[in-house]
């Protein structure tokens, strides 16, 4: 089955292409990361792990570039999350938003942006959750208080949550948003890890009045080898697609 094109509906609805990757600072290999994404064909991006150190701006325009989009926000201000966007989108506004620092584990963020496609309104959050259970739990609570208060009718969030849906953080993001591959399963499952995919830990995750499409790990996109796939970075992608309706 093909994953929907982006495009907007004669009502003003739009179909949306959303794609999360963790790019580990883009230690890996940035063109076959490129391609992957530029095959994706998304309106949306939410990066984790995004260059955030010497000349990080540089280097994250030089990504978008190459991947044909725009930089939306994000970077080191959000600590290492970041929205890359089509110019299909037209933006409202931004907000990179920094979560409490817990002394002895990394700084965490989100990348936030309000978007228009067509006469849909959306809200973007793109977040990478701690690597320690209970900050990561407690971080999964902000993210849903953060959507709650972009004052916003639709949203989709993803990113790198650090565990699978087995986790109470992801459980509790799934209970309250609806999970993309648990909904409208499509392409591959398992993102974790890029050489040796066994776990779903990255996910897409929309608010209840949008519908998904599909959504999973781009397999077999047009001129991106399985091999470039897994070269790109350490964990898999996640595509999806989302039908968000008139605002």
């Amino acid at each position: 089955m093909q994953l929907p094109t982006s495009r907007t509906e004669p009502d003003g609805s739009a179909v949306v292409r959303v794609l999360s990757c963790n790019v580990r600072s883009l230690k890996d290999d940035t063109e076959a990361l490129a391609r992957v994404i530029r095959a994706s064909a998304p309106d949306l991006v939410l990066l984790q792990e995004a260059p955030r150190f010497f000349r990080w701006r540089k280097k994250l325009a030089r990504l978008a570039r190459a991947a044909g989009l725009v930089i939306l926000t994000g970077g080191a201000t959000a600590a290492g999350t970041a929205v890359l966007c089509s110019l299909r989108a037209t933006v409202e506004r931004t907000e990179d938003v920094l979560l409490p620092l817990t002394p002895g584990l990394h700084r965490r963020g989100f990348a936030t942006a309000v978007v228009r496609f067509g006469g849909a309104r959306l809200g973007v959050l793109g977040c990478h959750l701690s690597l320690d259970k209970d900050e990561r739990y407690e971080q999964s609570g902000m993210l849903l208080d953060r959507l709650a208060g972009m004052g916003v009718d639709h949203a989709i969030a993803g990113g790198d949550i650090n565990e699978g849906p087995e986790g109470p953080a992801f459980t509790r993001l799934a209970g309250a948003l609806r999970d993309g591959w648990a909904t409208a399963p499509w392409g591959g499952e398992h993102t974790w890890s890029a050489a040796d995919p066994h776990r779903r830990i990255d996910a897409l995750f929309a608010t209840r009045g949008v519908e998904v499409l599909g959504c999973g790990v781009p397999v077999g996109l047009p001129g991106v080898t399985q091999t470039e796939l897994r070269t790109a970075t350490d964990h898999l992608p996640v595509l999806g697609a989302f039908r968000v309706p008139a605002a």
